[in-house]
C-alpha cells in the first residue's frame, strides 16, 4: 500500500513538474516565435501538435521515475488532467467536453463541435500514454534458438 502510494504521488509530481516545465519554457517560446512564419491559420495545429509532443514526453518521464508500474504512474497523473481547464497549458478542457456532451444531447447543433473536441481530447491523451508506453523496460528479444 505505502509502495503504491509512493508512486502515486512521484507520478503527480514529476508529471505536473515536467509538464509546466515544457509548456512554459518550451511550447510557449516556440508558438510565439514560429507564429510569424506560419501564420494565425496554422497556429492552432501547431499548438495541438506541441501539446501532443509535450504531453507524450511528460508520459515518457511519469513511466520512467514509476519504472515498474509505469501504467499505474501515467494512469495517475492522466486522472489529475481532468478536473480543470487546463487550456492555458496544454489543449485538455474534460469539463468543457462534458458539457457539450449535455448540449449534444439536447441539441444536435453542439454534435460536430462535440466530436472535434473529443477527437484532439483522444489525441492528447493517447500521446499521454504512448509516452508512458515507451518508458517502459525493453522486453526480452525472441530467439529461434533455445
Amino acid at each position: 500500500m505505502r509502495k503504491r502510494l509512493f508512486v502515486v504521488l512521484r507520478s503527480v509530481l514529476a508529471g505536473w513538474g515536467t509538464l509546466l516545465l515544457l509548456a512554459y519554457l518550451l511550447e510557449h517560446p516556440v508558438l510565439v516565435w514560429t507564429t510569424p512564419i506560419l501564420g494565425v491559420k496554422w497556429l492552432a495545429t501547431a499548438g495541438l501538435a506541441l501539446d501532443c509532443m509535450a504531453l507524450a514526453a511528460t508520459g515518457w518521464v511519469v513511466g520512467r521515475v514509476n519504472r515498474p508500474d509505469s501504467l499505474l504512474g501515467v494512469l495517475t497523473f492522466a486522472a489529475t488532467l481532468t478536473f480543470w481547464d487546463l487550456t492555458s497549458v496544454v489543449a485538455i478542457n474534460i469539463p468543457w467536453l462534458l458539457r457539450l456532451v449535455a448540449n449534444a444531447l439536447r441539441d444536435s447543433v453542439y454534435l460536430s463541435s462535440l466530436l472535434t473536441t473529443a477527437a484532439s481530447q483522444v489525441l492528447l491523451f493517447a500521446s499521454l500514454f504512448t509516452g508512458g508506453l515507451l518508458s517502459r523496460p525493453p522486453s526480452k528479444p525472441v530467439s529461434i534458438i533455445r
